[in-house]
């Protein structure tokens, strides 16, 4: 890679979301990003459809809304697309979010990648796996990530988001592979543009279980991991402390250093200082396990079991039992 990544990132409030967007996607040079007539599709982060959890947790849908408008008036075809998860369907995920109706009022596509059709890549270190064919044959994939902690990669953006581009329902399988595969995952799906849900951010236990966190900001780069490392620095941690992110600067997929980034916001009214997340006892034998399919078969996937454990690990945070690792 050539010369510095450009960040942007700007302030908004309730009534200028869609500006917002549209200024930072026109910093970034959508339009050249955009072929007349493309096929886009988009991923934003739908990770839960705890009505709860939703505000701090998922993508702002006025700003998947505002991306699409923006995209209509140069792309042929707009997809939005999520996988089911363990216990939560995507289907469900686009319904309570309001993405359902977003879809029907734009004319654009809502699509789980999970029942739409996959194709075999080889994707080191977990070999050849399954991805969803509209993803590789799109013209141009963008990343709506949001802007949070996580208790396994240290910090959710883009790169992170990606994670959710995985078909498979039970993909938690592939986590003894987390780090090093989101950054192959990277260089795969190659996204031409992220642009970060910063409105509402996490804080503590991310990815759904932290503490919500007004930002007011929408953040944007042609290059992940520039955007990824500043969103970082921008709210007090580190990115050296996201190995994926480092690996996959380290593959030149992205920028990682402060010298290699240009930023364009304003720094001091928008800097914060976030809590991390605490890779705990408990959190650290979950990912362990998960690398057998009779622990997630039996154990992850079935609520009379899942739910109750977590109830009582909670207990035990509480008293102080499974912190630290």
């Amino acid at each position: 890679m050539n010369g510095r990544s450009k960040v942007v990132f700007r302030g908004v409030g309730p009534e200028n979301v869609p500006a917002g967007v549209q200024e930072c996607m026109e910093a970034c040079g959508w339009e050249e990003l955009v072929p007349r007539g493309a096929t886009v599709v988009i991923k934003p982060n739908l990770c839960t459809a705890e009505p709860e959890k939703l505000e701090m947790s998922n993508t702002d849908p006025r700003i998947t809304a505002a991306v699409c408008e923006i995209l209509l008036t140069r792309a042929g075809r707009v997809y939005l697309g999520e996988s089911d998860g363990l216990r939560e369907k995507a289907r469900d995920s686009f319904q309570v979010n309001g993405y359902v109706e977003l879809a029907r009022k734009l004319g654009v596509e809502l699509v789980c990648f999970t029942e739409a059709p996959w194709v075999k890549v080889n994707c080191p270190p977990a070999g050849v796996i399954e991805l969803p064919r509209l993803l590789l044959e799109s013209d141009v994939f963008i990343t709506l990530p949001v802007l949070k902690t996580h208790a396994l990669t240290y910090f959710t953006g883009s790169l992170k988001n990606q994670w959710g581009c995985l078909p498979q329902s039970d993909r938690i399988l592939l986590h003894k592979f987390l780090d090093p595969l989101l950054a192959t995952l990277h260089g795969v799906l190659r996204p031409r543009l992220a642009i970060m849900d910063g409105i509402v951010g996490m804080e503590g236990r991310g990815p759904t279980n932290g503490k919500p966190r007004r930002m007011d900001l929408i953040l944007a780069s042609r290059d992940g991991v520039a955007l990824d490392a500043t969103a970082m620095r921008l709210v007090g941690l580190d990115p050296r402390r996201a190995h994926h992110i480092v690996r996959a600067a380290e593959l030149g997929l992205g920028r990682l250093r402060t010298e290699e980034i240009e930023v364009d916001g304003d720094w001091t009214k928008h800097q914060a200082q976030f809590e991390p997340a605490i890779r705990d006892k408990a959190i650290a034998m979950m990912n362990y396990m998960s690398r057998y399919p009779w622990f997630v078969k039996y154990m992850l996937e079935k609520e009379y079991i899942f739910y109750p454990v977590r109830t009582a690990v909670r207990f035990l945070r509480r008293v102080g039992v499974v912190e630290g690792t």
